[in-house]
């Protein structure tokens, strides 16, 4: 196990070194200023599409779920873990300096969000069963042409695969951790619970998928964020210091203190993209698959709904527990992922704080399983054929146990791997499509004026 783990963060630091970062950030902001700012400045014209997108009814007819249920699909799978957990440890590893590249990666992740989606409903096929499926693979194979077919494959293998660690064993991990910590619930109780939950809505596929989320979804943040807003205004004299933190350690180095190891300013930029990528996908390729599914038969409306994702997830839902986190002070306390967020809240609201924590993580550990299995799904769809997907699901189911009772550490170490090599065939294909993307935005926007 070792030797695998030694491995494993062997490649880990090969794939999410300075080309990634690099390449992460450079493709966003070169969508960005190719969109002319378009995301930041459209961003209420997003937040009135998605309103007006709740139904899906009428002229836009095609796909099988609202624009607003793939968008909560598609948060589904980003609001987990990484809200929690992942920006716990991005602190712990970078140090309050890491949140501020984690908004950077979110700023420019709009635009990144924004492309993805436009592509994914613009080359989206539809299947033998009649249901419509899109996402990297197809706007490579369908926009890019069959020299380029074998970039398509690589992204659903790597898709197929990372599923299983970004969106299945993690989730289920960190859940049974936080579970046994504050209740002394057994992982493996925690773990069939949550796979005897997950089986009921993936036998209604997408449409019980888009249902659960559109329901769950936008529940769970506003709770969360209500019960942050209020740990926050508890401390709220400590909040400018806390800011003050964030941007100043973004630049500059942080000295060990308390718990606190200490780290570098790379170690900051490092963990808070890597963690802002983990958190809100934007450039895996993960979401457009989602949206590919929406009820629009106009590719940047879907787009513009897309980018909100990122917005809400990084941006506002991240932010509340970053601030929490670094506020109360804990942030060099030694502790670390999940259990930092959890001592936290504690300390914010005793009593009731890591019920807080538990609950969310809980719920939003569920969306998350519930909404890649729908990505992994179609990867192997896109492989193997539809007879592949009632395969697929089964395995999915019998991960979830394994993964609640699995080492945290190493899970997040293939995870975050996994997630580096899904983006890269993803992130080239947007370069080379972004001619397309451009086209289409600059054509919608005429119109509309």
């Amino acid at each position: 196990m070792e030797m695998l783990n030694s491995f494993v963060g062997t490649v880990n630091g090969i794939v999410w070194g300075p080309a990634m970062l690099v390449l992460i950030l450079g493709v966003g902001l070169f969508l960005m200023i190719g969109l002319k700012l378009m995301p930041i400045l459209k961003l209420g014209t997003g937040f009135k599409l998605l309103y007006a997108g709740r139904t899906g009814t009428g002229k836009d007819s095609d796909g099988e779920i609202s624009p607003f249920q793939a968008l909560m699909t598609a948060m589904s799978a980003t609001v987990g873990t990484g809200n929690i957990a992942g920006v716990a440890t991005a602190v712990f590893l970078g140090g309050p300096g890491a949140l501020f590249w984690m908004w950077c990666t979110a700023l420019v992740g709009m635009a990144t969000k924004y492309a993805e989606a436009v592509l994914a409903v613009n080359y989206r096929e539809v299947d033998e069963n009649g249901n419509h499926v899109g996402g990297p693979m197809y706007y490579i194979k369908n926009g890019l042409g069959s020299k380029w077919a074998w970039l398509g494959t690589l992204f659903a293998i790597f898709g197929a695969f990372a599923a299983f660690g970004i969106g299945n064993t993690v989730q289920a991990n960190s859940v049974a951790d936080v579970l046994q910590a504050n209740f002394g619930v057994n992982k493996w109780v925690t773990g069939a619970a949550i796979a005897i939950l997950v089986g009921a809505v993936l036998i209604g596929g997408i449409k019980r998928i888009g249902h659960v989320a559109g329901a769950l979804v936008p529940f769970m943040v506003v709770a969360y964020l209500l019960a942050g807003l209020v740990s926050l205004a508890l401390n709220v004299d400590a909040i400018p210091h806390a800011l003050g933190l964030v941007f100043t350690h973004a630049f500059s180095p942080v000295a060990a203190q308390g718990g606190f190891a200490g780290a570098a300013v790379w170690a900051a930029i490092r963990f808070g993209v890597a963690r802002g990528v983990f958190s809100n996908e934007a450039g895996l390729g993960s979401a457009p698959i989602a949206h590919a599914a929406a009820q629009t038969k106009d590719p940047v409306r879907q787009g513009l709904v897309a980018m909100l994702g990122t917005f809400i997830d990084t941006i506002i839902v991240c932010s509340i527990t970053g601030l929490v986190i670094i506020s109360t002070g804990l942030w060099s306390s030694g502790e670390s992922g999940a259990a930092l967020t959890s001592a936290a809240f504690v300390h914010s609201l005793p009593g009731i704080g890591h019920y807080v924590v538990s609950f969310a993580l809980a719920i939003f550990a569920f969306t998350t399983i519930i909404g890649w299995s729908f990505y992994g799904e179609r990867c192997v769809e896109f492989l193997f054929g539809i007879k592949a997907i009632l395969p697929y699901r089964a395995l999915w189911i019998i991960a979830i146990p394994i993964g609640a009772a699995s080492q945290l550490d190493f899970i997040w170490l293939v995870a975050d791997t996994l997630n580096a090599m899904m983006a890269l065939p993803n992130l080239i294909a947007l370069v080379l499509l972004s001619p397309v993307v451009f086209g289409l935005t600059k054509k919608y926007f005429a119109g509309d004026k």
